[in-house]
């Protein structure tokens, strides 16, 4: 009787050892591979090269923190934009900002309420937020940084600009809100 206790203990000693080492095996995730990614996606690969032909003395920033940009007193309201970017933000020489423009994003369904919420976050800090529901258009970029088509002189040479993106000319416009 006391060799079936004895083989019963050994086997219950067996059964706990391999369930603390499938515990440890557990507890170390494994990794999954790293690959990289595009900065930018289409739409804002062509917003960013509007920007720095129509902005060319301006510093064009992509993808900025809003922590970056806003600054509380209570961890409690800094939690309310953690997470969150600017598409792009705007600089003048002196690197004070000039303007914050966001593209959106139309895959996201909840995107008009987020977008919102975070154009008013930068408004009442104080910043000129120029949002865009697709690629701004160059005229529509000059009209919100208060460049006047009539100072190109060459509008030749603007013609050809346009025809880099031409296969955007056909597309639909879009009206633009400008909070601020």
């Amino acid at each position: 009787m006391t060799i079936y206790i004895l083989i019963g203990v050994l086997i219950l000693i067996f059964f706990l050892l391999m369930a603390v080492k499938g515990l440890e095996n557990r507890e170390k995730p494994q990794d999954s591979a790293l690959k990289q990614r595009a900065i930018f996606n289409l739409n804002e690969q062509l917003t960013y090269t509007r920007l720095q032909e129509i902005l060319p003395q301006h510093i064009i920033l992509a993808h900025v923190s809003f922590d970056a940009l806003l600054t509380t007193k209570f961890s409690r309201t800094r939690h309310k934009y953690r997470n969150m970017m600017a598409d792009f933000v705007v600089l003048d020489a002196n690197h004070q900002v000039v303007a914050i423009v966001a593209l959106d994003d139309l895959l996201m369904l909840k995107r008009s309420r987020n977008a919102q919420y975070q154009d008013e976050l930068l408004r009442l800090a104080g910043y000129k937020v120029l949002r865009y529901e697709d690629v701004p258009e160059y005229h529509e970029l000059r009209e919100a940084f208060g460049q006047s088509s009539s100072s190109y002189a060459d509008l030749d040479d603007l013609d050809t600009a346009l025809k880099k993106y031409d296969f955007l000319a056909h597309s639909v416009r879009h009206k633009v809100k400008v909070l601020g």
